[in-house]
């Protein structure tokens, strides 16, 4: 079964200083539609004006995981790290038990995009941690590169929960596969360009929900980036 989720349709806030898009309910954002799908619970698509960002805040009990598009991402934690991201970085950190951070757009000049991500653990109560790791764009040309899976397996980053994140760049031409063993469901989040999942058309910011599918194909790729989450059902 497959279900569309439009880029226009998604939830928008505006302030100002941010231009966030939410695939999925958040904040003051609520549809009963979209509440997440499966332990996947937010992609947000942000954009941070220069020098501005969000200040030191808590999570607990959460997989928190940043993909870094365009510009530079600092961040600062209760855990001692500090550091600024790039394109191609990806961050994670588990707030566990509890941590504060702050995220900021690192440059005065250049505005910030990012797509925050947020997945359910399948444990609660463990210690915080964090971890970033550089894809670089040739290592997700015209293939699926595994960037956080449950074990850390193929240099992703670790997340607790049984899960994995798939990133691709695709020009005209390419074509992927990815089998679903029996019980998974996957999501596709098309960042950029154009691409057809399993014969369903995207657009840059569209996303396609997967349930009882044997596989998830993509092709007919325009200059496209993608990532694909193979979940639990």
């Amino acid at each position: 079964m497959l279900q569309i989720r439009h880029s226009e349709e998604r939830g928008a806030a505006n302030h100002g200083w941010l231009n966030s898009h939410h695939s999925f309910s958040f904040g003051s954002y609520h549809d009963p539609k979209h509440m997440g799908f499966g332990p996947l619970l937010v992609i947000n698509e942000d954009r941070v004006t220069p020098g501005q960002g969000f200040g030191t805040h808590g999570h607990r009990d959460m997989e928190i995981i940043s993909y870094v598009l365009d510009g530079a991402l600092e961040h600062k934690d209760s855990m001692g790290t500090g550091s600024v991201l790039h394109y191609g970085d990806v961050q994670r950190m588990s707030a566990g038990t509890g941590v504060r951070h702050s995220e900021f757009n690192h440059s005065q000049t250049d505005g910030l995009h990012f797509l925050q991500i947020w997945i359910q653990p399948s444990v609660t109560g463990i210690a915080p941690s964090y971890e970033e790791k550089h894809f670089a764009p040739e290592t997700k040309q015209g293939k699926l590169r595994l960037i956080a899976s449950s074990d850390g397996r193929q240099g992703s980053v670790l997340i607790h929960q049984n899960a994995a994140i798939y990133a691709s760049i695709m020009k005209e031409g390419d074509a992927l596969e990815h089998a679903l063993d029996q019980g998974r469901t996957a999501y596709v989040h098309l960042i950029r360009g154009s691409l057809v999942v399993n014969g369903t058309p995207l657009k840059a910011g569209d996303a396609l929900k997967l349930t009882q599918e044997a596989k998830v194909t993509l092709d007919h790729a325009e200059d496209a980036e993608v990532l694909l989450f193979d979940l639990p059902y």
